[in-house]
């Protein structure tokens, strides 16, 4: 079994690659392009099963992540091939993901 920090780890990284992915893009540009949405939504199935693999113990130390949340989008998006919501997918971009960012910074 891993340590908790290497699946914070690959969350972070994931957070960090879908701000690159979607750096100057607004929410037309995410709807516009299909190769940045597959690769935004391939980062959030990592971020939901990296989330899966952390302990019990220290979901409940950091109640402030929406942990339940994060892993049911994953889900939603792996099982979900032709019913992906976009707009909320940008939406958890824009507004969620920065807030995740933050809150596993003060960790």
């Amino acid at each position: 079994m891993k340590d908790d920090s290497v699946y914070l780890l690959h969350i972070a990284d994931a957070i960090r690659r879908i701000e690159e992915f979607t750096s100057g893009l607004d929410g037309k540009g995410f709807m516009a392009s299909r190769l940045v949405q597959s690769a935004v939504i391939r980062e959030f199935e990592v971020i939901g099963e990296a989330s899966k693999q952390v302990s019990e113990k220290f979901k409940k130390s950091a109640p402030g992540i929406p942990w339940k949340r994060i892993s049911g989008m994953r889900d939603k998006l792996i099982h979900g091939y032709f019913g992906v919501d976009l707009d909320a997918v940008w939406e958890t971009i824009s507004k969620d993901l920065p807030e995740l960012k933050r809150r596993l910074g003060e960790l």
